[in-house]
């Protein structure tokens, strides 16, 4: 009996570990220098409110990403380069510019700063109470990743 509830246990952690390093391994995370900071959080029936300034530096990206609830940015520096699933260019916003990014796992994307100037974003995420900001997608194939 205690053979068999090891064996159990040993088999459940080895998929579990196959699972979260086969998902870790086709994540593209953010490159190197991308920050985020909370600015303000506040819960609202069952939803969560929270303002970031997200930064971005010359030549980096947020990585493949989308999120459980819609997202609001303005852009307070630089010029973002936000691209689709499809790996076309679905905006280019300058400073000064209003960006939108609806929800769900159909909206798969990515940010990147290919000026000169670091980024900053000052970000709203509406999420869904204890939703994650953002989940990681793998490349959906684009060549400049």
């Amino acid at each position: 009996m205690r053979t068999a509830f090891r064996t159990a246990v040993t088999s459940g952690a080895v998929a579990v570990t196959t699972v979260l390093v086969c998902s870790t391994a086709q994540a593209t995370p953010p490159g190197p220098g991308v920050t985020g900071r909370v600015i303000s959080q506040t819960t609202v029936g069952g939803t969560d409110y929270i303002l970031r300034e997200v930064s971005i530096p010359p030549g980096q990206a947020t990585g493949w990403h989308y999120h459980d609830g819609p997202l609001y940015a303005y852009v307070q520096q630089g010029t973002l380069s936000h691209f689709d699933s499809t790996c076309a260019s679905d905006g280019v916003y300058p400073k000064g510019s209003a960006v939108e990014e609806p929800a769900g796992p159909a909206n798969v994307h990515i940010g990147r700063n290919l000026g000169g100037t670091t980024v900053v974003l000052d970000v709203l995420y509406v999420l869904p109470h204890g939703a994650p900001l953002s989940r990681d997608a793998p490349n959906p194939g684009c060549s400049f990743e």
